[in-house]
């Protein structure tokens, strides 16, 4: 049996990758505030990161990896990596599935005796929901767009490893907080006076503060009942994105113009976003693809197998995630 990591172990190095992103760098900061010795792994050329060891890997190339893993022999993997743009399946499928499979085959080789492999997937591994049906662990897997495919198919490969390895999945919703590139644009609205709803005003979906999720990998990381499992970690307090864009522009303390724009608008853009990539080879974030996941009416889950296993809890509230969110803008002169 693989002993439990976390606080009070003998835990000391931790290999992460993505940390140069989003959950990754907020992860990476909260392992290092943790006392632990955290290497980020890094593609050649990537700068190296603002705190904490680097070394540099190619994915594509297991014999890199497997140095690495043999060289630093970390107690803990956090897999946060991940591409969330691309224009065909094959283009998901190089940046989510091809990583996974290459990081946990080099793992299986040179370290047999790692005490957890954490995969960070995604919600959309398993699509939308229905309005009053959060999705739980136990439900269908059926992503409807490429990066859910590609996301569902790196879960497969980490599942596939059985008890070779001891993994947990971690697979959170729409994640905001202070420094998140993706909620930006409502935030530099909502200060231009400007409130857009493209067909979703009533949309409803699930998300998470990105200290909660940092905390909540952790906690499932150093707990026994988590090995061979996946979970959902989010706020537990589904919202629509009329009522999340309300509270960004209560924070703000502006009133706005409100401007509703139909769904079709969504194909319009994507149509646009893919004719630009053609043009210029550059993915951008807006496609058919993503038009596909705003259409959906839901996308909710539950938390409830994290509560039970290993206590999660999350601790910020909407309203104060919120106004963090804004107050980082604004001091680091996003806004």
């Amino acid at each position: 049996m693989h002993p439990p990591v976390g606080e009070g172990t003998s835990q000391t190095t931790v290999l992460i990758t993505g940390a140069s992103g989003f959950v990754g760098g907020y992860l990476r900061n909260a392992l290092l505030d943790d006392g632990l010795d955290v290497v980020s792994l890094t593609r050649a050329g990537s700068p190296a990161p603002i705190r904490g060891r680097a070394r540099a890997v190619d994915y594509a190339d297991p014999e890199s990896l497997e140095r690495v893993v043999a060289e630093e022999r970390p107690d803990v993997i956090y897999h946060v990596a991940g591409v969330t743009k691309g224009v065909t399946l094959e283009d998901f499928r190089r940046g989510n599935v091809m990583p996974t499979e290459n990081l946990l085959a080099a793992t299986e080789r040179a370290h047999p005796g790692l005490s957890r492999f954490v995969h960070i997937s995604s919600l959309t591994a398993y699509g939308p929901s229905d309005p009053d049906a959060p999705v739980e662990e136990h439900h269908e897997r059926r992503p409807v767009e490429h990066y859910g495919q590609s996301k569902l198919e790196a879960e497969l490969a980490v599942e596939a490893v059985g008890d070779r390895l001891p993994w947990t999945i971690i697979r959170p919703p729409a994640v905001y907080g202070p420094g998140d590139v993706d909620n930006f644009e409502l935030f530099r609205l909502a200060e231009r006076r400007l409130n857009v709803f493209y067909g979703n005003r009533d949309s409803i979906f699930s998300s998470i503060h990105v200290d909660d999720l940092a905390a909540g990998i952790r906690k499932a990381a150093a707990s026994e009942q988590s090995i061979g499992r996946g979970y959902f970690l989010c706020d537990g307090r589904p919202t629509t994105w009329g009522d999340f864009q309300a509270r960004i522009l209560e924070a703000c303390g502006k009133r706005a113009l409100t401007l509703y724009l139909p769904q079709l608008s969504l194909d319009i853009s994507a149509f646009f976003g893919e004719l630009m990539t053609r043009l210029d080879g550059k993915p951008r974030l807006f496609n058919r693809q993503k038009a596909t996941m705003g259409k959906q009416s839901a996308w909710t889950c539950r938390s409830e197998r994290a509560r039970k296993d290993f206590d999660y809890a999350p601790r910020v509230q909407l309203e104060q995630g919120i106004a963090e969110t804004l107050g980082w803008y604004r001091e680091n002169g996003w806004l």
